[in-house]
């Protein structure tokens, strides 16, 4: 599977303000959308456009969803290191930390002139976990293209005041670093490292590392499991993103809110929301804890909500792929033939 990329030659005004001059849209597709349901997959945070590596437990051949069946489209988002327009390459030099800031209703601005561009006016399917679900919801909540069915996993309708600390948290190890600022791709890569080490406290729960990360014995003063983890982690991800990239990133997570600018409150724009939903959280979620998908299936009006108990917690989307398959596969055979209804809600506790 190749990228594929649509430039878009005209200004693209941000939510800041700010307009840039003109934007690329890295992607890929597979399959046929005239021919086919459409898929759109709005990935995570730190995510690409190539879904089938890093969601394959329900991507691909012989999978929960395959070009077979759909035609499968994800978009590298605005701001990311992976093809989109971002600050390592952004037009008229406003790259590095000159780039600026971005939302995700920029970003979902940006999936509806891709969607425009292969002349798709309706997805069957709409799907992301995370700040991808936070992309999916907000671009549900807008209304500017037909969604049959939304799937929102660990995910919420405006960011936590919790969820912006750790962001903040790790946006401050990144200034830490006296090389952040400096007009290179590797510029504040030891921040980046430190900040990966923070976001992933947030990412896992106690359980997990108590059960992984654990020692046998009682005799170690240093070098834990639990740190060369982190290191590990660090290390990882610095070496295959940028720290302007994961700045504005969390930046745009931290902007997440579907009621701002509308006059609307936030359950008046979701039970706006028409799509047959699935919302799914995870029971040891710190950072998305399952309260925010509850609320959103509350006000849905088409919604469902289903719990995963994992012990991953928030990356448990990425891992628990056996519950995933089965829940998704028993959302598409209940939906397959959709009619729209407004349904009363029962308050979930």
């Amino acid at each position: 599977m190749k990228t594929e990329k649509l430039t878009l030659i005209r200004p693209f005004k941000l939510e800041s303000g700010v307009t840039l001059s003109e934007l690329d849209i890295a992607y890929t597709i597979q399959g046929n959308p005239a021919t086919q349901p459409v898929l759109w997959v709005c990935h995570a945070l730190t995510g690409n456009q190539f879904v089938n590596e890093w969601w394959a437990g329900i991507f691909g051949e012989g999978k929960v969803f395959s070009e077979k069946d759909y035609c499968i489209i994800c978009a590298n988002v605005l701001g990311s290191s992976y093809g989109s327009t971002g600050p390592t390459n952004a037009p008229n030099n406003i790259t590095f930390n000159d780039f600026p800031e971005i939302t995700t209703k920029d970003m979902v601005k940006a999936h509806k002139i891709l969607a425009n561009a292969l002349r798709i006016d309706k997805i069957d399917i709409l799907i992301g976990a995370s700040i991808g679900g936070q992309q999916a919801i907000e671009w549900a909540a807008q209304k500017s293209i037909e969604i049959a069915r939304l799937i929102l996993i660990a995910t919420n309708a405006i960011h936590s005041p919790y969820g912006r600390a750790f962001n903040e948290a790790q946006r401050l190890a990144i200034q830490g670093d006296l090389t952040f600022g400096l007009n290179s791709e590797t510029a504040g890569k030891e921040g980046l490292k430190a900040a990966r080490g923070i976001a992933m406290l947030s990412y896992r729960s106690y359980e997990d590392f108590q059960r992984k990360q654990g020692e046998t014995g009682h005799e170690k003063r240093k070098d834990f499991r639990a740190a060369s983890y982190i290191k590990y982690q660090g290390e990882k991800l610095s070496e295959r993103f940028n720290a302007y990239s994961y700045y504005r990133l969390t930046q745009a997570m931290d902007s997440h809110d579907i009621a701002r600018g509308t006059g609307e409150s936030l359950e008046a724009i979701l039970l706006g929301i028409k799509a047959k939903t699935l919302v799914i959280g995870i029971d040891s979620d710190l950072l998305f804890p399952p309260r925010e998908q509850k609320l959103i299936a509350n006000w849905i009006p088409n919604a469902e909500y289903v719990e995963l108990n994992s012990p991953y917690g928030h990356d448990a989307f990425l891992i628990e792929f056996d519950w995933l398959r089965n829940t998704l596969q028993k959302f598409i055979r209940e939906t397959r033939k959709i009619t729209i209804t407004t349904t009363f809600k029962r308050q979930l506790s």
